[in-house]
């Protein structure tokens, strides 16, 4: 019998904070694996409640009871995985990775296209979604659309392309997300969790306005004051309008999650 896979001994560097990178490190937390988080400086997270770059902005955040703190350098990974939190570093081409020496590396940033992560960067490198070649690029690729294959781990290929369409939530796809009609400032009285209507005004892009296309609960909004592009992603109305998904992980990124794990498990039995 092979001895059994000491989760508390692998180091995953995970680049990217937002929902679904956070279910990610979330579930692999809870596994008992030491996370480290990489950002950018300015993160844009829609999901905000649940994802765990938050911290970037207010030093520390807490997703579904695991809590992560700001580091200012890679060296203050080790106080804080002794407290039993995940660190969060701003690093955006995460140069960390040359003093961790992780075990796993996961691009989860979601750009639909390879920013630079190679095979060499870890022993085991996975990435979220398209723009990575499984066996090429990375050695396992985790399928990030809705449907049949979601959360699928693939270990040749690439995952299906972005098709522009949000995923359908009781049947609405494009009028759940709310877009900047312009460039500028997003500002906005709202918050996540309120209830709007069609036609709502909930915020507005340099003074242009921003109205709900459909009733239901604002489930993410990115931060105000943030500089947007027109068509930028700023929110996100769940048409189910319960308040309690605000705040919870979504059953996306956890399954997405959940390749991530089968990848480590696969490639650590060995």
């Amino acid at each position: 019998m092979k001895n059994p896979i000491c989760t508390s001994t692998i180091k995953v560097l995970i680049r990217g904070g937002g929902d679904l990178a956070s279910g990610v490190a979330w579930r692999l937390h809870q596994c008992a694996f030491k996370i480290l988080i990489t950002e950018i400086a300015q993160p844009m997270a829609v999901r905000r409640k649940v994802s765990f770059c938050e911290a970037v902005y207010d030093g520390q955040t807490e997703v579904e009871g695991v809590v992560a703190v700001l580091i200012k350098d890679a060296e203050g990974v080790h106080d804080v995985w002794a407290q039993g939190h995940i660190p969060v570093l701003v690093d955006p081409q995460a140069q960390a990775k040359g003093l961790i020496k992780p075990d796993v590396m996961v691009d989860a940033i979601l750009a639909k296209k390879n920013l630079g992560t190679m095979l060499e960067d870890a022993p085991l490198v996975i990435a979220l979604g398209p723009g990575f070649a499984a066996g090429q690029d990375v050695h396992f690729v985790v399928e990030t659309n809705r449907g049949h294959h979601l959360g699928r781990l693939l270990t040749s290929g690439s995952a299906e392309p972005d098709t522009g369409i949000p995923g359908p939530v009781q049947g609405v796809t494009t009028d759940r997300v709310l877009r900047a009609p312009t460039d500028g400032t997003w500002q906005t009285p709202s918050d996540i969790g309120d209830l709007v209507r069609k036609g709502d005004q909930v915020g507005t892009v340099s003074h242009k306005p921003v109205y709900a296309l459909i009733d239901g609960v604002l489930r993410g909004l990115i931060r105000p004051g943030l500089s947007v592009k027109k068509g930028f992603k700023i929110g996100d109305i769940d048409p189910r309008g319960n308040r309690e998904f605000c705040g919870t992980i979504s059953e996306k990124a956890l399954a997405i999650g959940g390749g991530v794990l089968e990848g480590i498990l696969r490639y650590y039995k060995r």
